[in-house]
């Protein structure tokens, strides 16, 4: 099922199956280095990738414009585009943005979108649902991937609404951040839905109960270990897939539980030497010191320095 480090991929899906939300390199004035995410993509490509998502929360996509944003997926497609599933993050609390934003990703040659729920505004689900439909059809017939993270978004998708969205054409999948379990395993059985999971805390639980992929952070460091779970899974090896999962806890902690996950999967790139620089836009900066120390000594316990 490995080849190299890389998943064969094992069930129908236009999206791949190990997906790092991939930080957007910067030079240290805040600028986009792009040569420096054409790098980053080839590198993930060569460590157990077969998607990857560009301008999502992780890329800093509330910091960038429009047009930087359509220059990331131009510089990725071209860096990776014949090698893995280029998807593209189109979503915001503007449905006539978010509809341009899908068009122009989709010309700029992104085979699939992530759609986030619209956040801060709070819309009604039925709101919601129209919203999905608008931008995926502005996608022309592009899968589309709906992005559950109420933590984010103040509001979370109901089952009902999911169930709806199901039959919207060109909607494929849901990116779980939601992280009720039950609830996704109640979807997978009554949508023909992909499901990802959306939360590197709990990949392997949504794994074992079906879900196709993950949309991560820390793949950043562990795509390969990633692809090495979801093929042990594929086969029914659990014991070698809980074997994988708890030697990344200490990674996995370091990213998403020092700080925030985007700066510290930027910290993590520079630190294995994938870009040559951490630099993040306000909001978000580096941390102190010790942050990267912990980060240092996380990614050295799960054999990933």
């Amino acid at each position: 099922m490995l080849t190299g480090g890389n998943l064969t991929t094992m069930v129908d899906t236009p999206f791949g199956r190990v997906i790092t939300a991939m930080v957007t390199p910067m030079h240290a004035d805040g600028s986009i280095d792009y040569d420096g995410l054409q790098r980053l993509a080839v590198h993930l490509a060569d460590h157990g990738h077969d998607g990857l998502l560009v301008n999502g929360t992780t890329g800093e996509s509330a910091t960038t414009t429009d047009e930087e944003d359509y220059a990331c997926v131009r510089a990725v497609v071209e860096a990776v585009g014949d090698r893995v599933q280029v998807m593209a993050g189109c979503g915001t609390n503007d449905t006539e943005h978010s509809t341009r934003a899908a068009r122009e990703m989709v010309a700029c040659g992104a085979d699939a979108l992530l759609v986030v729920t619209p956040y801060y505004n709070k819309p009604p689900q039925d709101c919601i649902l129209e919203h999905f439909r608008l931008v995926a059809e502005a996608g022309g017939g592009a899968p589309v991937m709906l992005y559950d993270i109420p933590g984010r978004t103040g509001t979370a998708l109901s089952t009902d609404t999911i169930r709806r969205a199901a039959d919207i054409p060109a909607v494929r999948a849901v990116k779980d951040a939601k992280g009720d379990l039950f609830e996704a395993s109640r979807l997978m059985t009554q949508t023909d839905l992909l499901w990802y999971s959306g939360d590197d805390v709990i990949n392997l639980p949504h794994l074992a109960q079906g879900a196709t992929g993950i949309v991560s952070v820390v793949g950043h460091v562990a795509g390969a270990r990633y692809a090495e779970m979801i093929a042990a899974v594929d086969r029914g090896d659990l014991s070698r897939a809980r074997e994988i999962h708890r030697r990344l806890i200490p990674a996995i902690d370091a990213i998403m539980h020092v700080s925030q996950g985007a700066i510290q999967a930027k910290a993590a790139m520079k630190m294995l030497g994938v870009i040559s620089s951490d630099a993040l836009r306000m909001p978000y900066r580096q941390g102190p010191p010790e942050h990267q120390q912990r980060l240092r000594a996380g990614l050295e316990e799960s054999g990933l320095l």
